[in-house]
């Protein structure tokens, strides 16, 4: 059953109102927003490791990793290098019983004969998203954290990512990540929407909802990548399948469409143009095959079948080079979400050495910024005077907002100028508002206030697409009068805190 819009919204937020003295204020502690100094599922690892690993050498017995485990109260620990830190495998109370109760081995012979080799390492800025993907994608319940030297920084298990244990997540994650054909994975791709609908339905806010829909679609375009690589044999190249827009952000609603590229290594301009053919014939049935599982094909080809998006990572540094060096407001525009790209599937190190790059020529790059910052203000908050707001509809949907364009588009636009200009690595607008906070850009009060305003036009665009659903072309628009007197309120405020974050930038560039 559709969610109706004037239904009171399940978590209040924590925007300062204009109420009267005389009425009593509401609890405005959002209990699923986390403050500036918890992880989120945006966090680096480093955030989540809680302790210094637990190591043993090679030669170690299997008594005494377990002797160990016992004395230090912990499941597993880690093989390792003593002299490198380098990580090589790591002994569990799976194992325990697998390879050591079940076939009656000596507790005597050495660790390295039953433990777990071929780890899933990740480095230590790697998100807490990534390594739950990464954990349902192997079905492990570990990930080894490394540095950027490869040596040994901790060890994080998949009950410390609280996020992933609602009722249902878990087995809709295993289940696609395990999808043995397409009609099977057509299948899942549509449960996963209606799980959110469920989880919506719950009350369950709109930051959390966006982490589970952005981890259960990136385990469907992975598994569709799996599937296809298994039919399409590929060049023997370096090659990484990227995320775009809202995607790239990890900020995905019901309602969203595909934006993706593919970046690739080559040593000469002719080596990419053969690999380029190749990846553009297989990215075209990924991009068909997304679109059967609910990811309509994007209308503008942003999309890895174009050629113009699937390019070697000098080509796509020397499109970006382009966009920094030679700002032009219209395409500049055009490519925004290109500057919120992503790593999903591949060598994800291309993907880094493009987004190292970019950082280092964006923040150098004053002209880039200021246009990209004349973008970010051309569209100001839908407010009225006093209390009424103001309307820019189309005649077929009159006095009506448009919560994407004129609402999260505002907070989304300003936090990416913030990253770029300062080599904020984040992508995700909360995590990038956030980090500014802690580098004393934004004040902390002020960001949570602003990130609260984000999620309640979030939360409100799922819940006008979870009613709409089938009228896609109005997914996005919301008509005031049709909203509660209480949601009406927070969303003038939210829109007051979207104007406050703009007039910021326009003091920093002087606009």
């Amino acid at each position: 059953m559709n969610t109706p819009l004037n239904t009171p919204l399940n978590t209040p937020l924590n925007i300062p109102l204009n109420i009267p003295s005389s009425a009593a204020p509401p609890d405005l502690t959002p209990p699923d927003l986390a403050p500036l100094d918890l992880p989120t599922m945006h966090s680096p690892l480093a955030a989540l490791i809680r302790r210094e690993p637990v190591v043993a050498p090679l030669d170690t017995t299997v008594r005494a990793a377990l002797q160990t485990m016992a004395r230090e109260d912990i499941g597993s620990i880690i093989i390792a290098d003593l002299q490198t830190r380098i990580p090589l495998g790591i002994f569990t109370l799976n194992d325990l019983l697998r390879r050591v109760a079940l076939v009656g081995s000596d507790l005597e012979e050495p660790v390295v004969g039953v433990m777990t080799a071929g780890l899933v390492t990740l480095k230590t800025d790697a998100t807490a998203h990534e390594a739950a993907t990464a954990m349902l994608r192997h079905s492990i319940g570990h990930i080894v954290v490394t540095d950027d030297q490869g040596r040994l920084a901790g060890l994080v298990s998949q009950s410390q990512l609280l996020d992933l244990k609602r009722p249902g997540v878990q087995e809709l994650q295993r289940e696609i990540t395990h999808c043995p054909d397409m009609a099977s994975l057509v299948h899942c791709a549509h449960d996963t929407r209606h799980l959110a609908k469920q989880l919506l339905a719950q009350g369950v806010g709109a930051e959390a909802l966006s982490q589970f829909m952005t981890t259960l679609n990136d385990l469907v375009t992975l598994r569709v990548i799996e599937l296809t690589i298994d039919e399409i044999e590929l060049p023997d190249a370096r090659w990484c399948w990227l995320a775009f827009g809202s995607e790239g952000r990890l900020e995905q609603l019901l309602a969203t469409d595909q934006d993706n590229g593919i970046v690739f290594e080559a040593e000469t301009p002719s080596e990419a143009g053969t690999l380029r053919a190749a990846f553009v014939a297989f990215a075209r049935v990924v991009n068909e095959r997304l679109d059967a599982c609910g990811f309509p094909l994007c209308k503008g080809q942003v999309m890895a079948s174009n050629p113009q998006w699937c390019m070697s990572l000098t080509e796509w540094r020397r499109h970006f080079g382009a966009w920094i060096n030679t700002p032009e407001p219209k395409a500049l525009l055009n490519a925004s979400i290109f500057f919120d790209l992503r790593a999903l599937y591949g060598t994800h190190s291309l993907a880094a050495q493009l987004q190292e790059s970019l950082l280092q020529s964006t923040a150098g790059s004053p002209l880039f910024l200021r246009t990209l910052t004349e973008n970010a203000l051309q569209v100001p908050p839908p407010l009225g005077v006093i209390r009424t707001f103001s309307y820019r509809s189309p005649k077929e949907y009159p006095n009506t907002l448009d919560l994407k364009g004129q609402g999260a588009r505002l907070f989304v636009d300003v936090a990416r100028v913030l990253a770029l200009a300062h080599g904020i690595r984040g992508t995700n607008t909360a995590q990038r508002l956030r980090l500014a906070a802690q580098s004393k850009l934004l004040g902390s009060d002020d960001v949570r206030a602003i990130v609260d305003a984000f999620f309640f036009i979030q939360l409100l665009r799922l819940r006008n697409q979870h009613a709409n659903d089938a009228a896609p072309d109005s997914a996005n628009r919301v008509n005031p009068a049709h909203l509660n007197e209480l949601d009406r309120l927070i969303l003038k405020e939210a829109f007051k805190q979207a104007r406050k974050l703009q007039q910021r930038l326009k003091l920093d560039y002087q606009l």
